[in-house]
């Protein structure tokens, strides 16, 4: 008897140690802030103090035939640009007045082509990795950003100039603004 006690205590206290070392599912909530995007406002380059709408954006990645999510030929006042995590440049095409040019041959979408005035910003920075949680992992942070945008022949470009909110930019999170362009 006093051995069937000992065992039953013994398997429940057991049973208590592994309940209470357990620990509930790591998963990260959707809600932590994670590798934040570079935030661009669109202004009026006529009246630096009023937004302006891009009508018509199209936002591609340079060398890739992928179109950003939500910039098919949208019109938009800011432009939320994700960066790379694994180089310090991030290259994007943004295509004002965009619009598929049918090559003359409406019946035929095969030679179809993007149209527009097209020009590309070149983004520089230093990556550094921040522990966020077990759950989350790390996140990227951007340090010393700098925006270049690609002059055009003829200086054509759509964008005319482009201002960071900060000395040393730095992209930590997704809540403010990180550069003005003028259009």
């Amino acid at each position: 008897m006093k051995k069937t006690s000992l065992l039953l205590m013994l398997l429940i206290l057991t049973g208590i140690g592994i309940t209470i070392s357990c620990e509930p599912d790591d998963i990260c909530p959707e809600s932590t802030p994670t590798t934040p995007s570079l935030i661009i406002d669109v202004y009026d380059v006529d009246n630096p103090e009023n937004i302006k709408a891009v009508t018509n954006l199209l936002v591609g990645g340079v060398d890739n035939d992928n179109v950003l999510p939500g910039y098919a030929i949208a019109t938009s006042t800011q432009i939320v640009l994700p960066l790379k995590t694994d180089a310090d440049t991030t290259q994007y095409v943004l295509i004002k007045g965009a619009f598929v040019n049918n090559n003359g041959t409406p019946d035929d979408t095969s030679d179809d082509y993007i149209d527009g005035n097209t020009d590309i910003i070149t983004i520089n920075y230093t990556r550094e990795e921040v522990y966020v949680s077990r759950a989350c992992g790390y996140k990227t942070i951007y340090k010393n950003v700098t925006l270049t945008i690609e002059p055009e022949n003829n200086d054509e470009n759509w964008i005319k100039s482009r201002q960071p909110l900060n000395d040393n930019q730095s992209v930590e999170d997704e809540t403010e603004t990180h550069f003005n362009i003028f259009h």
